[in-house]
């Protein structure tokens, strides 16, 4: 069992907790509706949930008994790398650049003047939905095909045969 409570429990991805994540994409629908501060807090607050769900990943690393005690140290970087880089990019960094652009598109529309902030905030928001899972596949496949086995080979070199190394995702 995993301090989550019970066992494959992700608290970062499993609960109320994960929408933190898409607030910056939030921030970007409204952009045409509200000072800039609003947008730039909201990757504040999607920036404090990839770094809190690295740090988790990382002590969970710490801990885990099925990785030997000299290689734990490496096993956390490795975790916590992949979790810093697949979430900077699948919540942060790509959703918020393509929220940012369909906004601005909408914006582009022909609309009678009232219409032009609120209708491409509203296509904004019912964009979200849309984006979530083709991001999340897209940034898996392309950390699987890059980063993902550099860093399992830079962390895992000096201890490669170790029973047990690396078996949870």
């Amino acid at each position: 069992m995993d301090h989550h409570g019970q066992e494959g429990h992700d608290v970062f991805k499993d609960s109320l907790l994960r929408y933190l994540g898409y607030s910056n994409e939030v921030g970007e629908a409204f952009r045409p509706l509200v000072h800039h501060r609003f947008v730039t807090g909201s990757y504040g607050l999607a920036g404090a949930y990839v770094l809190a769900d690295t740090a988790d990943k990382v002590n969970l690393a710490l801990n885990d008994e099925r990785v030997p005690k000299v290689a734990r140290n490496q096993y956390a970087i490795e975790k916590g790398l992949d979790t810093l880089i697949w979430q900077g990019l699948a919540s942060v960094v790509i959703p918020g650049a393509c929220i940012n652009r369909v906004v601005w598109a909408a914006g582009k529309l022909p609309l009678p003047p009232r219409a032009k902030s609120v209708v491409p905030t509203a296509i904004g928001l019912a964009s979200i939905p849309l984006i979530i899972y083709p991001i999340d596949l897209l940034v898996h496949e392309c950390l699987d095909r890059s980063s993902r086995p550099v860093l399992r080979k830079m962390t895992r070199a000096k201890y490669p045969s170790d029973a047990g190394y690396g078996t949870s995702k």
